[in-house]
């Protein structure tokens, strides 16, 4: 069935969408209707064969599920070792101090999923700003968490997905090209507007210590999705595994479950509408396209997208890797991280006011892409799958 020559499953997710984006405190609910619309209309009007879909796409989604409930557990371990109250007497007391925490936040995206980097940042935040945190700030944290991810394989669902399909490494590494100015633009000016709203707490917490277990299971945590993501491409596994081990060891704070639970449901049920669209192609890849793509993922969910580019391959994969991986950081529900931080702050569930708040990640957003164009250009790689077979190729040079 079709609409102005447009699949009807587009419409019904477009306006799950506009849904989400209306009725920010309804979200779980507007999801799962439009999920429900969309099997509906698969079932009734398709040759649709939900089991083979599910054959394809259940890893993405246990994973992903086990991902964010696992890292809300982890934030929680994080908070409650000593260090986020600890932190203040070590970061400058005037706007440096927010935006340092940022490239904190940054770095250990780098090599952990964005999903436990944003919400550790939003652990701190929750304690050194005395629970009051700008919603630009929020925002800010979103956004260097999904930069900090965007050149590494191992920083973000996106890329992993890139280098499991078989594109290099390094072939996105110079995504940080644009995202270290990105950081720069849309940092400086929202630690600017945290400070104004509440400076760090500089006095240190009376009576805290640091838990060296906690800190270590912590630890553990995050090697566990290291490991797992490199030996079995499921970083959940790690994850779970090493939550319940440290569960022998120091308290864990199962209720994060529950709390984690609604936002979760929320983007997996999204992720398995956008899976479910029948997107056949992309218009030619180039770097035009890709700069597009950035502002779709911030609405359209970044892992069909990114599928469907590397099927169509004769992408510069780090160009794409900024854009799909940074483009998510300009509406709350466009990127995992998004998502799990909305948990902690409900205010961010706000497609007008994160955007009103949070408009300097869009401006550097576009800022940076141009940077990263103008400095080293689009070199696009030929299909990479052909390039495993054949001698001279981009990737095996």
């Amino acid at each position: 069935m079709q609409l102005f020559g447009i699949d009807f499953a587009f419409f019904i997710f477009l306006f799950t969408l506009i849904g989400v984006a209306v009725f920010h405190h309804k979200t779980l609910q507007v999801a799962l209707t439009g999920l429900v619309l969309v099997l509906a209309y698969k079932f009734l009007f398709t040759d649709f064969n939900f089991f083979h879909h599910a054959q394809h796409e259940w890893k993405d989604l246990l994973n992903l599920l086990g991902l964010l409930l696992g890292f809300a557990i982890l934030a929680k371990h994080f908070e409650h070792s000593g260090v986020p109250a600890k932190l203040p007497q070590y970061l400058p007391d005037d706007w440096k101090g927010p935006f340092l925490l940022l490239i904190l936040v940054f770095i250990l995206s780098s090599f952990l999923d964005n999903i436990a980097a944003a919400m550790i940042g939003g652990g701190v935040a929750h304690v050194v700003f005395k629970k009051k945190v700008h919603l630009g700030y929020i925002v800010a944290i979103v956004a260097a968490s999904n930069a900090g991810g965007s050149g590494s394989v191992l920083g973000d669902t996106t890329t992993t997905m890139m280098w499991i399909d078989g594109v290099n490494a390094v072939d996105v590494l110079h995504a940080y090209a644009a995202a270290i100015p990105a950081l720069f633009i849309f940092g400086i000016i929202a630690s600017q507007q945290q400070h104004k709203l509440q400076p760090i707490l500089k006095d240190e917490i009376e009576g805290v210590e640091i838990s060296w277990k906690r800190i270590g299971v912590c630890g553990m945590i995050l090697a566990g999705a290291v490991t797992t993501n490199l030996l079995l491409e499921f970083p959940a596994v790690g994850v779970w595994a090493a939550i319940i081990i440290g569960s022998f060891v120091i308290k864990t704070e199962w209720k994060e479950i529950q709390y984690a639970l609604p936002g979760t449901v929320f983007l997996l049920s999204l992720v398995l509408c956008a899976s479910m669209m029948p997107v056949e192609q992309l218009p030619a890849a180039s770097w035009q396209t890709a700069f597009t793509l950035g502002f779709i993922s911030s609405v359209f969910d970044n892992i069909p997208l990114t599928k469907l580019a590397l099927t169509q391959g004769g992408y510069d994969w780090g160009v794409l890797a900024y854009s799909v991986g940074f483009g998510g950081s300009m509406i709350w529900f466009g990127s995992s991280a998004g998502v799990a931080i909305s948990t902690d702050f409900p205010e961010a569930k706000s497609v007008k006011n994160w955007v009103m708040s949070g408009w300097h990640v869009i401006v550097a957003y576009v800022i940076s892409f141009f940077i990263l164009i103008t400095v080293l250009g689009w070199h696009p790689h030929a299909p990479h799958k052909k390039q495993n077979s054949t001698a001279n190729t981009t990737i095996n040079k």
